[in-house]
């Protein structure tokens, strides 16, 4: 099914004079939701802004043509369309009489999370955060996808309105082979995400919405079952989550915490502060600016804990370039020490990383420039793929040289456990101060924040 198919489903169900003005509408495929409340003109918001559709009135008889023809609402007043991703989300009077439709246009759209395919790779656990309507279910459904079938993992879809996987117990191709668990109340969410790990032994578990200390339980549970998560929770940042109580054991739970005399004046702070009380049950945050500018936080505990000594720091903004090539950019505050700098002069755009994912192999003098003309980071890799190295490196957006002889090269990249091994070429890098990366496995992930370490040494 195409999108201007599954597009027409939804105006199928609608009266024939908000039909007739979507139809012919020039701007029909950038349409977001169509607004039907009583006693007013029907609404179109497009990604442009909000139109009216027509000079009409909207009655008692239009919403009961509409509320007729679609599945039941639930007990969060919310419906489907049979074999779409469309929602159907209504308003009710004091007597829970329906006087009001919101109609949101569902889409499942290819290639929206290449920006962060890397951190999928990584295998840890990730929350999205977003304001209503940035597209948190569009991005989770692709993820969804990608994990199940382009890296054939075994994935679990919570899908607590069916806003995911479609309104019928047969799912939208657009999840691929993941597979969806309904819930039949919004209250028994928790209870679901625990039987999804006990029964049916998923390796990935997808929930949308987390929205009450509840879920933050289950979410916390599942995570130490080591079952990669991902879900999404209302909010534009980490901060809204310290602020939010029952959401904030996603992030390892706040408390207040007492300091002695010499411990207050050793931190330069008061004696009473916030702290997290535990690690997070998500590794990795992400903040959905907009729909191709992210803020990613790779290590959320190290975020929360700047955040609550009042140091604001950014990880990473990602943004996704015309030629569909993520840009990514370091902002982060670098310290070996993990001390504090209160003063703004020692934030700079630097990049910092921990040697969990890779490591120096020898002790050389330092990375050098052999290609003076070009400016440019000769490459001899070992036990990697050339295509891996690529990939790594369109997704930084840069230029790096591939060279087959050692002594041209300006370092040395491979796996650990080969490089250990080869004890002729340590000789060789060694007589000609080559330095030696090594990476514990091959991937994009790990391959990606290596070479984005290199080249930033070299700026």
């Amino acid at each position: 099914m195409t999108e201007s198919e599954d597009l027409d489903k939804l105006l199928e169900n609608l009266p024939f004079f908000i039909q007739e003005n979507l139809n012919n509408h020039s701007n029909k495929d950038k349409l977001i939701e169509i607004v039907i409340d009583l006693g007013r003109r029907p609404e179109a918001r497009f990604d442009t802004g909000p139109e009216y559709l027509s000079q009409k009135i909207i009655s008692w008889q239009d919403i009961d043509y509409i509320t007729k023809r679609i599945s039941k609402f639930s007990n969060d007043n919310r419906a489907g369309i049979e074999r779409t991703l469309h929602r159907i989300s209504c308003i009710r009077n004091r007597q829970s009489i329906i006087s009001g439709l919101t109609c949101r246009v569902g889409r499942a759209i290819f290639g929206t999370i290449s920006i962060i395919r890397d951190l999928l790779e990584s295998g840890q656990s990730i929350l999205i955060l977003g304001r209503p309507g940035v597209g948190k279910t569009t991005i989770i459904r692709e993820i969804a996808r990608v994990l199940s079938d382009e890296m054939e993992k075994r994935v679990i879809i919570i899908d607590t309105s069916n806003e995911i996987a479609g309104d019928t117990d047969i799912p939208h191709s657009g999840i691929g082979r993941a597979r969806r668990m309904q819930v039949s109340k919004t209250e028994l969410q928790h209870q679901v995400m625990i039987e999804a790990v006990e029964n049916h032994m998923p390796e990935v578990i997808i929930i949308d919405e987390i929205g009450t200390e509840l879920e933050a339980i289950a979410a916390r549970t599942i995570a130490e079952k080591g079952v990669q998560l991902v879900g999404t929770t209302h909010g534009n940042c980490l901060e809204n989550l310290i602020k939010n109580p029952p959401l904030a054991d996603l992030i390892g739970g706040i408390q207040y915490v007492t300091l002695s005399d010499e411990e207050a004046k050793r931190r330069g702070t008061q004696k009473s502060i916030l702290e997290r009380k535990a690690y997070p049950a998500f590794q990795i945050a992400i903040e959905i600016n907009e729909p191709n500018y992210w803020t990613v936080h790779e290590e959320i505990q190290d975020s929360i804990d700047l955040l609550l000594r009042g140091t604001y720091s950014v990880t990473q903004i990602r943004q996704l370039g015309s030629n569909k090539i993520p840009n990514i950019n370091y902002h982060k505050l670098q310290t070996n020490s993990r001390s504090i700098f209160q003063s703004s002069r020692n934030l700079k755009n630097v990049i910092t990383f921990t040697n969990n994912d890779w490591a120096v192999l020898n002790k050389s003098s330092g990375i050098k420039l052999r290609n003076t003309k070009t400016k440019q980071l000769l490459i001899y890799t070992y036990s990697l793929s050339n295509n891996l190295i690529k990939e790594a490196v369109s997704k930084l957006g840069i230029k790096l040289i591939l060279t087959k002889e050692i002594k041209k090269a300006s370092l040395v990249i491979g796996l650990k456990k080969h490089l250990k091994q080869n004890l002729k070429l340590k000789k060789l890098a060694l007589q000609y101060d080559i330095p030696i990366y090594t990476v514990n496995r091959g991937s994009v992930y790990q391959l990606t924040k290596l070479i984005q370490f290199l080249i930033q040494q070299k700026l």
